[in-house]
Parts: C-alpha cells; sequence; structure tokens
C-alpha cells in the first residue's frame, strides 16, 4: 500500500509540475503531462510505435461458405503477425454483385482498397480507370512474378504487365461415381477421357443402373469455353483478345458444335441428366446417386469428396476423341489494387498480397478450399503432403492445370462482354438440353455473341 501511495504521489507531482511550465495553452500541456506520466518522457512519447494506428485496408470480397472461413482465418493470421496493418475483409455477394457495388462507389471514400474480381472481369477492369496495376508495386519492389504457377500468371499477364494478383485460381475436372463404375463393369481407375468414351460409359451405367443419368453438364458458360479451350480453339479472334481488339468469335462451327452435338447424343440416349443452369441442384444429385458423371470447378473437389458416401474419382476435363487434349484455361478470381486511395493504404494491401502468396499461407488455402495453390512451392508443405495422402485425387486438379499447353487458347479471352456472352451461351444450351435443333440453337448463338462484341467496341468508340 505504501508503495502504491507513493507512486501516485509522484505521477501528481509531475502533472504539477508540468503544468508549472506550461504557457496558456494549458489543455495541450495537460494531455503531454499525462502521457508523460504513462512513458517517463515527452521524447519516448513521440516515438512510440504502439501509439500509432494501424494502417486500415479494406478488402471486398466474394468467398462464401468454406472458402469465407478459410480466408477469414487467412486474414486473422495475417492481422496478428504484425502491428503495423489491419485488413477488413467484408464479403460483398457474388462477383457480378460485388463488382456492381464497386461501380457505384468507385472513386469516392467508399470505395474498398482491393476488390476480388472474377477473371472475365479484367478487361472491364482495366478498362475502369480505377485501378492501379500491380505491376507498379512489382517493380517499386523488385517481387519476383516468375515463381508463381505460370500458367496461371499467363491469364493474368497481358503485354507483360500484371493488372492484378492472382488469388483464388481454379479449373473445371470431371468427377465420377467410382461405386457405379464398378457396378457398371467399367475400370473406376480409368476415366473416360473422350466425349465418344463418355457416351459409350454412360450406357453401360444406364444398363447396370435404370434409375441412374450417366452424365451431366451445368449450363454454364465457363464450362463451354472450358471444352472449347481443350481442343485448341479460340472464345474470340485476334489471339483471344490479346493482340487486339476482338471483332468476332474465334471457333470454329465444327469446334463450337461438337460441344452441342455430344450432348444431343446423350439426350437422345436419355443417358443425359438435365440440371439446367443450377450447379448446387447438379452436385446434390451426384452426391445422391441420381448421375455418375459431371463437370465442375476444382474449387468444389475438397467438398465433395468430404460429403459423398462413396468413393469419388476426379479425372481430367473430356474433349473429342479426334481432338487431342490441350488443356484448361484458369478460372476463379484476382485481386485489384483501387488507384483513388492514398499510396500508404495501397502499399499496405500489397503487403497483404504479397502475404497472400506464400507458400505456408498458399497451402493452407489449397488444402482448405480445393483452390490452386498460386505459389507452386506450397505443394511441398507437410500440411499439403499429408491431404494428398489421404486425399489423392486432390493432386489430379493441379496434374491437370501443370500438364496444360501454354497457347493463346489456354491462356483465356480478355474483353468486357465476357459475362454477356457466357450468358448467351447458357440459352443455347439450355435449348439443346431441352430438346431443340443443335444448328439453331448453334446460330442463333453465334450471332448474338458477335453482336455482343460488336456493340461492345461501339460503346467504347472502336
Amino acid at each position: 500500500m505504501k508503495k502504491q501511495f507513493l507512486l501516485s504521489s509522484l505521477m501528481v507531482l509531475l502533472v504539477v509540475f508540468l503544468a508549472a511550465c506550461s504557457s496558456s495553452e494549458s489543455s495541450e500541456t495537460e494531455a503531454e503531462a499525462e502521457a508523460s506520466t504513462g512513458s517517463g518522457n515527452e521524447s519516448e512519447t513521440t516515438d512510440n510505435s504502439e501509439s500509432k494506428a494501424k494502417q486500415v485496408v479494406t478488402f471486398w470480397h466474394s468467398m462464401g461458405g468454406a472458402g469465407q472461413e478459410a480466408l477469414n482465418a487467412i486474414v486473422e493470421s495475417y492481422n496478428s503477425s504484425q502491428d503495423e496493418i489491419q485488413v477488413n475483409a467484408e464479403y460483398q455477394g457474388t462477383y457480378d454483385e460485388s463488382l456492381t457495388k464497386f461501380n457505384a462507389v468507385a472513386g469516392s471514400d467508399s470505395a474498398p482498397t482491393m476488390i476480388q474480381t472474377f477473371e472475365i472481369g479484367t478487361k472491364a477492369m482495366i478498362n475502369s480507370g480505377q485501378i492501379a496495376p500491380i505491376q507498379e508495386f512489382i517493380d517499386a519492389d523488385g517481387y519476383d512474378m516468375s515463381g508463381l504457377e505460370e500458367n496461371i500468371t499467363n491469364y493474368y499477364s497481358l503485354d507483360g504487365t500484371f493488372y492484378s494478383m492472382p488469388f483464388n485460381s481454379s479449373t473445371p475436372v470431371m468427377y465420377y461415381n467410382k461405386d457405379a463404375f464398378e457396378a457398371a463393369g467399367l475400370d473406376p481407375e480409368a476415366a473416360p477421357e473422350t466425349f465418344e468414351e463418355i457416351i459409350e460409359a454412360n450406357k453401360a451405367i444406364a444398363k447396370a443402373n435404370p434409375k441412374m443419368k450417366g452424365f451431366a453438364l451445368q449450363a454454364y458458360g465457363w464450362l463451354w469455353e472450358q471444352l472449347l479451350a481443350n481442343q485448341g480453339a479460340l472464345l474470340l479472334n485476334n489471339d483471344n483478345g490479346r493482340s487486339e481488339t476482338p471483332t468476332e468469335i474465334g471457333w470454329s462451327e465444327e469446334e463450337g458444335k461438337s460441344i452441342f452435338n455430344w450432348v444431343k447424343q446423350m439426350v437422345d440416349d436419355e443417358t443425359f441428366a438435365n440440371y439446367g443452369t443450377n450447379g448446387d441442384n447438379m452436385v446434390a444429385g451426384f452426391l445422391a446417386g441420381d448421375v455418375a458423371m459431371f463437370l465442375q470447378s476444382s474449387a468444389s473437389s475438397r467438398d465433395v469428396i468430404d460429403n459423398a458416401p462413396f468413393e469419388v474419382g476426379i479425372a481430367y476435363l473430356p474433349h473429342p476423341e479426334e481432338k487431342e487434349r490441350q488443356g484448361v484455361v484458369i478460372g476463379g478470381a484476382s485481386l485489384w489494387m483501387i488507384d483513388s486511395k492514398p499510396e500508404e493504404e495501397k502499399k499496405a494491401a500489397w503487403e497483404f498480397m504479397k502475404f497472400l502468396q506464400t507458400p505456408e499461407v498458399q497451402a493452407q488455402w489449397h488444402v482448405g478450399t480445393g483452390y490452386f495453390a498460386i505459389n507452386p512451392s506450397a505443394y511441398g508443405e507437410q500440411v499439403v503432403v499429408d491431404a494428398y495422402a489421404e486425399k489423392p485425387q486432390l493432386q489430379v486438379t493441379v496434374d491437370q492445370l501443370q500438364d496444360t499447353k501454354s497457347s493463346f487458347a489456354t491462356q483465356g479471352a480478355l474483353m468486357d462482354m465476357l459475362p454477356e456472352g457466357r450468358k448467351i451461351m447458357e440459352t443455347a444450351l439450355e435449348t439443346v438440353y431441352n430438346g431443340g435443333d443443335v444448328d439453331e440453337a448453334y446460330n442463333t448463338a453465334v450471332e448474338q455473341f458477335n453482336a455482343a462484341i460488336q456493340k461492345a467496341n461501339a460503346a467504347r468508340g472502336e
């Protein structure tokens, strides 16, 4: 008690002494005196880093479910690893919803520091005039992007410039029910590789279990684009929009119509499961044993494997037998820096972007979600090695990406009308799913796709 009383007395005396030495700015002096009491002297108060507020980075994202949980854990880990930057991760709905919100506040104080945007939003973000290319930060920092996964960075590099940082990247794979394969007399370790082999496998599955359909393909423009690229076909002319602005579609009638004819054959055989545009229903149908095979993002792999009451196989994307497999185009999203924010805020966001690319973080992200590791060194981390030992199917998704042949086709298309183009192809696919004429659906889609390209160019005065 004596010590406490003595300490209190000394503190009061110190405050009185400092107050007596003050000028007419008494309120300011009292604040300084109180700060000095806590630290011992005024100079230490001025240099005390603990009193410095953290630089806040507002991060808009579109990750839901397990992806959001994994992302929140990473953000929390980063915030607790240092005391200079505070990242606030804020969910904004789907990619489309998030982009709409961003366009409404772009250039204002309400805009985020960084935003996650899907890959087909790349050209729209570049054309917006609202972003700072991360190449500026790469150059200033001497950051080496060559250590990241080449088949991912290829998509986000345009004319030698990186505009955004790859983050959650995925490609489609084929999921199949190994138990259903075995029951149908098919080799569960050798999935069909071509359109034609899938048609034949469907027949065997239907014969073994008349209640089960062989194959499902969500009416999703992204999946149609991937089946096109796997044939080496371009989505847009002018090297998929990477050499010059596109003026029309890039694929041939043979390439584009092959996908429609393949689906039509399965519809006619009554081995096709039609879930329309609803990917969730398609996955649920697979888990319930209603369909034996389907195509979907590799990011779903962990969830599908964990929830299936049977052994799940994962295989490469199929292709027509007369075409050599070329590989897949990276999907998912990347992180964009917003130009209107203060320099210190952008530098803080850049530090967080670099943190996300470290092997340890990427290993955690890959295992927790099924998305690829942007930094391939992550695959050597023990957490990934252990996950592959338990679920070897996860490695197939990575193998398919790394086996992809680099070309303009697999590098992916760039244009601001791609979201509209996807909707056009989805309508065409649904027409065929519901028994419509292939030629009519295909020709209408091509006409509308070209019109969308021309409209987008006209809007930009090109």
